[in-house]
């Protein structure tokens, strides 16, 4: 809708927003209208209100205008003696039909409360970025390849045509996961990254933006739920751990964890227990 459409105001942005959540209010209706000539889309009709503004800026009481309004949008179409009364009016007869084939309409202020939000976000995610990203991540994804996201673009793009190509046959956490990393491409692309878990810096539960980077938490490494993820962060309150023994030790993880975050480097040169050899 958007390509067909191009909308360049805020207004318009409503009215896409009306057209798309209509049901007959878009396709084979205000699409066409538009698509030959016969009208623009701040023209259509996208929200049930516009039927009883415009009605009533063409002269038709408003009473009437806000019982046809109510009849359209309930796709029970126009009355035959409403018809008249509204080409009394000079409504145009492209406009009747419209209203005609119409089963149900959005409100414009439920429309205009969707776009605001969208505007919002959208200002973000172009003037603040890794703030959108960041609050992404730690809002609204729960599955994550940090693997793939750590490496780059490349890696992010094998993954996600692995994904693809399973099709319908891809699990649930797959499919929860393909939107996670097509947003993560997005950020990459756009010049940012990602840096692996950090033993010290890394926060239970949300990403934390360095630089042009963002660290992931704990509870991003597969298998680590918000409980361990809060440990590992109470646990170095204590000070810095001596070996790989002594963080799982402390923080209560699993041996498998800290294998998993020892194989992704995030645990540097630590050894793998606290004795030290003499010789």
């Amino acid at each position: 809708m958007l390509e067909e459409t191009k909308p360049t105001t805020f207004s318009e942005l409503v009215q896409i927003s009306g057209l798309s959540h209509g049901t007959d209010v878009w396709l084979g209706n205000a699409n066409e209208l538009i698509y030959n000539g016969t009208c623009t889309l701040s023209e259509v009709i996208g929200c049930r209100d516009d039927i009883m503004v415009y009605l009533i800026y063409q002269g038709l009481d408003p009473s009437l205008a806000f019982k046809i309004m109510e009849s359209v949008r309930k796709g029970k179409g126009v009355p035959e003696e409403w018809e008249d009364d509204m080409k009394s009016n000079n409504v145009p007869g492209w406009y009747i039909d419209s209203c005609k084939k119409i089963k149900y309409m959005f409100p414009k202020a439920h429309a205009a409360a969707y776009v605001l939000m969208a505007v919002r976000i959208a200002y973000f995610k172009v003037h603040f970025a890794l703030l959108f990203y960041a609050a992404y991540f730690t809002v609204r994804a729960d599955d994550f390849d940090i693997e793939a996201m750590a490496k780059g673009s490349a890696s992010i793009r094998v993954r996600i045509d692995e994904i693809a190509q399973k099709g319908l046959d891809a699990a649930p956490k797959e499919k929860s996961l393909l939107t996670v990393l097509e947003m993560t491409l997005e950020m990459c692309e756009r010049g940012y990254s990602f840096q692996k878990v950090d033993l010290y810096r890394s926060h239970a539960t949300e990403f934390i933006i360095d630089g042009d980077t963002l660290i992931p938490p704990f509870n991003a490494v597969p298998g680590l739920g918000t409980n361990a993820a809060l440990s590992i962060v109470e646990a170095r309150k204590n000070g810095d751990f001596l070996s790989k023994e002594d963080l799982q030790q402390r923080s209560k993880v699993s041996k498998t964890i800290i294998e998993y975050l020892d194989s992704q480097g995030c645990l540097g040169d630590l050894p793998d227990q606290n004795q030290l050899s003499l010789f």
